[in-house]
């Protein structure tokens, strides 16, 4: 049985074995109660993006500014958004499309340089994972990553692709990663520390 408590202010998650009853779960998360209070009450409070909010734009916090403009666009530490439509979908959709320019670059470029071609790719609004691969080489990334430095969505993209060559986390897969982002440590780490906190973004109401 684990517990656990999501950075993106989701819910407390409880998992059990098959054989366990629901009972004994709830029994044992009942046994943990000071221990989940104090885990929930270190996740900082859910982000709405709206006008004046300052939102991370591949690792620059941007200030949402309504103006006469027909789509997001970035002016110094500004993102103008039309002045006329609710600012989160908008910067939600302009997001995405930066992902996916980023991400699809990215993989082009890695996977060229490791002979291993991917069949294509998507993006989602994960919560467990900021990428994947599959067995028939179909990469699926968070579109989230568009808030994180440049260098943490090429890891990211240098990690799924590594995965086109091994599917596992062997030695030989990190060596790939390694051959592919030659220092990607720190941007990992980066990831795993704050990546909680691009989750906790909200683009409505």
């Amino acid at each position: 049985m684990t517990l656990r408590v999501p950075r993106d202010g989701s819910g407390v998650v409880l998992t059990l074995p098959a054989h366990v009853p629901v009972t004994e779960g709830q029994a044992f998360a009942e046994s943990r109660l000071s221990w989940l209070q104090q885990a929930v009450a270190r996740i900082p409070p859910r982000q709405i993006v709206a006008a004046g909010v300052r939102v991370p734009v591949e690792g620059q916090d941007l200030i949402v500014t309504p103006a006469q403009v027909r789509r997001p666009t970035v002016d110094g530490h500004a993102l103008l958004v039309p002045h006329n439509r609710p600012a989160g979908p908008v910067v939600a959709a302009w997001l995405k499309t930066v992902a996916l320019v980023r991400l699809r670059a990215a993989s082009d470029r890695l996977s060229a340089r490791l002979q291993r071609p991917y069949r294509a790719i998507a993006l989602r609004d994960t919560r467990s994972r900021w990428g994947s691969c599959t067995h028939d080489g179909r990469l699926m990334y968070s579109w989230r990553l568009a808030m994180a430095p440049p260098a943490v969505l090429e890891y990211v993209a240098a990690h799924e692709v590594a995965h086109l060559a091994h599917m596992d986390h062997s030695p030989r897969f990190w060596a790939a990663v390694e051959s592919l982002m030659p220092g990607h440590a720190p941007h990992r780490a980066w990831l795993k520390a704050r990546g909680g906190e691009l989750m906790l973004w909200r683009f409505s109401d």
